[in-house]
């Protein structure tokens, strides 16, 4: 802080921005170490998981993504466009009816993202993914 020796009286303060850079950079060096650290870019080996009972609802509508990337409603093989069609219908004539996607553990994550992304677009809440209990 400077004071100056004037006859007016007058105080000039300067405010010391040290310590307020300082607390900065290491606020920055937390950054820049913590951010890594933050990514999942861990190998992973999914799905299996924990058997659990389903509750007891009317039957879900099951579509199905096998490894080559093709889609399926319970059994019948169709084009993504009209698994979003079939998903639609199925959830006019019931709104609380649930659908299961099932999905093979090889299959490229893009198909999957794609099927849940055409499920919920038609206004189904209730989407489950199916794992294998017994791996």
């Amino acid at each position: 802080m400077a004071i100056s020796h004037h006859q007016d009286d007058e105080i000039l303060s300067e405010m010391n921005v040290t310590p307020l850079v300082d607390v900065m950079l290491v606020l920055l060096v937390v950054f820049i170490v913590t951010a890594p650290l933050l990514t999942n870019a861990i190998p992973l080996k999914l799905p299996s998981t924990a058997s659990v009972a389903p509750p007891n609802q009317p039957k879900p509508l099951v579509v199905s993504v096998d490894k080559e990337g093709n889609y399926y409603i319970d059994r019948q093989q169709m084009p993504l466009e009209q698994i979003g069609l079939a998903v639609s219908a199925a959830h006019q004539q019931d709104e609380q009816r649930a659908v299961q996607l099932r999905a093979d553990s090889q299959v490229v994550y893009e198909h999957v993202a794609k099927a849940m992304a055409t499920i919920q677009k038609t206004g189904v809440t209730r989407l489950a993914v199916i794992t294998d209990a017994n791996g």
